[in-house]
């Protein structure tokens, strides 16, 4: 039979002196199931608690004194919680050695490891839709930097969220809302025209996947024994690769095809960046429908004093595994699992309490769970005595590498575009005091700078002017029909008695210009999206985050190696050192090949210290603050990479040693803080 509930809708807690006094909680009791039953008989039951059915919410004259006497001293009652919390601890690694690992982690591997792909194609989105955002949205410059760090905010905002919601309602459940709120406002995303709706829509997609990676690792450890959890854990990093990978290929294959759009006019267009918009949201559902196969987290149950649900799905990894490795007739021995006392304990709802005012509770402690007092209380949580040099610790070293990795990672493309422009620049045409006359122009205007010229009755017909510059130049009875232009401008010119026709020459294209008796009909309304001239550009951009994501895979091999048999510190350091050092081999990039070597470089090293710090971070805190801790951290780690984007970003084209000094210095100050963490190799899980 089930184990059973008592009428109070309330679970009760096997005591584990009271189970071996019970001749039915043997695990003979279970020799005979059915394996492929989900209800088992012969399956533990609880033991009713001793005061199980007394006492109410309200009462009599005697309530009062009777509730005084189920409040105990808070401090009694935490110091029991701490030695419940231990005493699981112990057991659980038990229970987790005698499930093994095989079929049930590897499925939770691939499932969880599509939501951290959803997290690394999050990232990659906006940069590469923005080159064509922006002119599909006419974006000025302030609105494209805002549109690039927007992601960074949602998910600073949603790991804060997420992970202090994951240690009240579940591991899964909170991922389950993330992903749904990440993939609905990623759809939306692609079909929204304009930027406000757009900025919005990619906000609230970056609040959502901001609580994967969070969700990810903490749940993912409490399926792991202790010495599979290190090298296990860096195999799962591998997927936020794979997501930049996705990312990089789907926008290769999808954004340059400009064939794959259409439009109703001039108010909706749907152009190809919007197609890659909406593929990108795939490996989000794909998590979604596979999650919902997957249980809790057996841990989190049982802190939470559900005994016989964590027993059942530990039951469930039990014989998911044995039965993958051809034992099917062994027997889950495991019959009593210590919970952990809850402080809400402290009030029994009894079956004298109304049915509706139990669900009553039931809703304000579920609303208690999303309030902002609560997540704030969860957050002062990781701040208490026990845990607060810790977390300080934690805060320097994520905010220090994620400060040195991102900036740099974003200041890399950077400064490839500037060499580019460079280049490009260096080839630029100059004419100065032309004069022409009677001249029809049907081709391709690019690259060119005409200082002081005179043009008379000439024809500008059915052409794209890309980076042209006329300054101080005069047009006289010219005609412009059907011009299409990029990084063109006209200063200090004069138009006399010229006719504008179907043109996207605006206003802002004419600085300090005189127009005489001169005429704009039928102008092009909106940004016009031209790409044809920008496909080596779009592919490059590609191209280098293909292979600056693709390097990161030696350094994941070799931390899932080396992560159980050197430590977490060990790696953790060692490699933001080597990374230190590896920074002022930038000052040496001075060609476009040279900074894309030196960014595989950087990320090759930089990624074994990351999975290091998410194994660390894991480990460090007990299961009902880890999410808590692991949002709060990652929260900083997005606080910080704006910061560094922003800062290194405003020395592009100025100098590269500032943004080399800040990065080496930042890895530096991380690495030596790194040494001062605890060491949490082969160590249970707290």
């Amino acid at each position: 039979m089930l184990p059973r509930r008592w009428a109070d809708g309330g679970y009760y807690r096997g005591d584990s002196q009271a189970a071996n006094d019970d001749e039915g909680g043997h695990s003979d009791s279970t020799e005979g199931h059915d394996e492929d039953d989900e209800i088992y008989e012969g399956e533990y039951q609880g033991i009713p608690r001793a005061d199980s059915g007394k006492g109410s919410l309200a009462g009599g004259p005697g309530s009062v004194g009777a509730g005084a006497q189920q409040f105990r001293d808070i401090s009694v009652s935490e110091a029991e919680r701490r030695k419940d919390q231990e005493e699981l601890a112990q057991q659980y690694e038990t229970i987790l050695q005698e499930c093994g690992h095989g079929k049930f982690q590897w499925s939770l591997y691939f499932v969880l490891g599509l939501a951290l792909m959803a997290d690394g194609v999050e990232i990659f989105v906006v940069g590469f839709v923005l080159p064509s955002a922006e002119k599909d949205m006419c974006l000025s410059e302030p609105n494209k930097s805002m549109l690039g760090l927007i992601v960074y905010f949602g998910m600073m905002v949603g790991a804060f969220l997420w992970g202090a919601l994951a240690d009240r309602i579940g591991r899964r459940q909170s991922l389950l809302i993330s992903l749904s709120i990440n993939s609905i406002f990623s759809f939306f995303s692609s079909f929204v025209q304009g930027y406000s709706t757009f900025l919005f829509c990619r906000l609230l997609s970056g609040v959502g996947i901001g609580g994967s990676i969070p969700i990810v690792f903490s749940y993912y450890s409490e399926f792991l024994s202790q010495e599979k959890r290190g090298e296990h854990l860096s195999w799962l990093c591998m997927f936020w690769m794979i997501g930049g990978i996705y990312a990089s290929a789907m926008a290769w294959a999808i954004i340059p095809h400009y064939g794959w759009s259409f439009q109703m006019g001039s108010a909706y267009q749907f152009h190809s960046w919007r197609v890659f918009v909406l593929v990108c949201a795939f490996p989000s559902v794909a998590a979604i429908a596979a999650l919902n196969a997957m249980p809790e987290s057996p841990r989190f149950y049982l802190e939470n004093g559900k005994h016989d649900e964590g027993w059942m799905v530990l039951k469930q990894v039990h014989d998911t595994n044995m039965r993958a490795k051809g034992y099917p007739e062994r027997v889950f021995s495991v019959t009593t699992i210590k919970t952990v006392k809850q402080m809400d304990e402290l009030v029994d709802v009894g079956t004298d309490t109304p049915a509706w005012q139990r669900y009553r509770l039931k809703i304000m402690t579920l609303l208690l769970c999303f309030s902002v007092l609560q997540i704030r209380n969860n957050i002062l949580a990781c701040f208490r005595p026990e845990y607060k040099r810790t977390t300080f610790m934690l805060m320097a070293v994520w905010f220090s590498m994620s400060f040195s990795y991102y900036g740099l990672t974003v200041w890399f493309p950077d400064m490839i575009k500037y060499i580019q422009k460079q280049e490009y620049e260096s080839r630029t045409k100059t004419f100065t005091k032309e004069r022409v006359e009677h001249v029809t122009f049907n081709f391709t205007l690019e690259n060119q700078v005409h200082r002081q010229g005179y043009y008379f009755n000439d024809k500008f017909l059915n052409l794209k002017m890309k980076s042209m510059v006329f300054e101080d130049s005069v047009f006289e009875e010219c005609y412009f029909e059907d011009i299409t232009s990029t990084h063109t401008f006209f200063r200090n010119c004069t138009f006399i008695a010229s006719l504008f026709y179907n043109t996207d020459l605006f206003k802002y294209r004419l600085v300090n210009c005189k127009l005489v008796n001169s005429t704009f009909l039928h102008n092009k309304e909106g940004c016009m999206l031209d790409f044809s001239d920008d496909f080596n550009n779009a592919y490059m951009i590609y191209f280098v985050n293909f292979l600056g994501t693709l390097a990161v895979l030696p350094g994941n091999i070799v931390s899932a190696l080396l992560m159980d048999k050197i430590g977490r510190l060990r790696m953790l350091a060692g490699s933001s050192v080597i990374s230190c050092v590896s920074c002022f081999f930038l000052m040496f990039g001075n060609t476009e090949s040279g900074m894309i070597a030196l960014l595989c470089l950087f990320g090759g090293i930089s990624i074994a210290s990351w999975n290091a710090l998410d194994v660390i971070t894991v480990e460090l805190y007990p299961s009902d603050k880890r999410t808590t801790a692991f949002g709060f951290l990652n929260a900083l780690c997005k606080l910080a990479a704006v910061l560094g984007i922003s800062i290194f970003q405003s020395f592009v084209g100025i100098t590269k040693a500032v943004p080399i000094l800040f990065a080496a210095g930042a890895l530096a100050a991380g690495s030596f803080l790194a040494t001062k963490l605890p060491e949490t190799r082969g160590q249970v899980l707290q």
